[in-house]
């Protein structure tokens, strides 16, 4: 399968973010126009009629490209639309970085945003179309709870153990989010309020899941060779994949809850694209997919950064912690800095980008040079999934 490098490299030269909260007196076009200032005055050269292209991602917060072209009252310029799940802003950013690398455009802004907290129900709002019956009905907790003792039945983990790595998971997401003055929770918790929390599906309690959030990201992209025309800390990406799952897990016998292949695929294009052999010590840094706490625990396998079967003790011994040796969700992740759909995949951009120019202050990881913003959506055994790898030296 091809899987080639893109014809020209591509850079980063700004990004911007809002908090993620709830923004009862903010609308979506509101946070596009905070993000995306916050991005044009980190480049006092360029106005946004220097922008080429436009692409917007967002679940149910607008419409097509409009939703982007009337806040920022755009002229005569293409704005796309997308969406893929809670891998929507990763989607837009993939769709800008393409149209840049093909020489297409020279400079193309990538946005996301989502306003949940104006719909009439907690978490992901969408409408979904007729389905032959065999879809399975399940919410997003019960589906991602079948992770924990999948993953315990398959490497004999005990339940104590299980629960502790779990736990070890929101503590320290949101121990991170305390020194991130944008993140919807901004308070350390104990494992006793983790493990008090009200159960919600399965060994998953309130704790386990990321919150529910309104916010917006942005970022500009130019190709790799004009990036010091605009700063003097251009980021770099250095390789990206993405995979839309067949549905197979969830359509056969065959998938034991205890692997995202879709994950596992994507980052192997990256990694081969980025020239990454050795994921678990090349890379200083991971922005990952936690909407739900055994979620990234599995993922620290998927994506090489664990052995198959001994990321729990990982977990435990803190190599995932901001002082070990790959800090993982540095920013706090879904589970403290929040979840707009939209927004999500390139608020993960938004935390490597500031950490590669060691701008992250309280959380800045030390000498980070690589690191990997993962984003998927959908449910275990069918879902999406992105993985990028981005440098601070092209």
């Amino acid at each position: 399968m091809a899987n080639h490098r893109m014809a020209h490299d591509v850079a980063i030269v700004a990004m911007g973010c809002t908090p993620f909260r709830d923004h009862w007196n903010s609308s979506a076009d509101d946070l596009l126009v905070d993000a995306v200032g916050e991005c044009l005055e980190q480049l006092p050269d360029v106005a946004i009629t220097d922008v080429d292209a436009f692409w917007v991602g967002t679940q149910g917060s607008g419409m097509s490209g409009q939703t982007l072209a009337r806040p920022l009252r755009l002229v005569g310029k293409p704005v796309t639309r997308v969406e893929n799940y809670c891998a929507t802003g990763s989607e837009a950013f993939r769709n800008a970085a393409f149209a840049v690398a093909s020489g297409a455009y020279d400079m193309v802004m990538a946005t996301g945003v989502e306003k949940l907290k104006d719909s009439s129900q907690s978490g992901l709002s969408a409408v979904y179309p007729p389905s032959d019956g065999t879809d399975v009905d399940w919410t997003a907790p019960a589906g991602f709870s079948l992770l924990a003792p999948a993953y315990q039945g398959a490497y004999g983990v005990g339940d104590r153990d299980m629960r502790s790595t779990l736990t070890h998971v929101a503590v320290k997401n949101h121990a991170n989010g305390a020194l991130n003055k944008r993140a919807q929770f901004q308070k350390a918790i104990s494992a006793e309020v983790v493990e008090s929390s009200p159960k919600i599906a399965g060994p998953l309690g309130v704790m386990d899941c990321s919150g529910v959030s309104d916010g917006a990201a942005a970022a500009i992209l130019v190709r790799a060779e004009d990036a010091y025309k605009y700063t003097d800390k251009p980021i770099f990406l250095k390789g990206m994949g993405f995979v839309a799952g067949a549905g197979e897990g969830l359509a056969s016998d065959g998938y034991d809850f205890t692997t995202f292949p879709e994950v596992v695929t994507a980052a192997a294009q990256a990694y081969e694209q980025a020239g990454v052999t050795d994921p678990a010590n090349q890379i200083s840094l991971a922005e990952v997919h936690d909407c739900f706490t055994p979620t990234e625990l599995v993922l620290m396998e998927d994506l090489g950064f664990s052995e198959r079967g001994k990321g729990w003790r990982d977990v435990l011994d803190g190599r995932y912690d901001l002082d070990g040796a790959l800090p993982v969700n540095s920013d706090g992740g879904l589970k403290s800095f929040g979840h707009p759909i939209g927004a999500t995949g390139l608020r993960m951009m938004f935390e490597c980008f500031t950490q590669l120019r060691g701008e992250a202050g309280d959380r800045q990881v030390a000498d980070a040079r690589l690191a990997v913003a993962q984003n998927l959506g959908g449910q275990p055994g069918s879902c999406v999934a992105f993985v990028a790898v981005l440098g601070n030296e092209r």
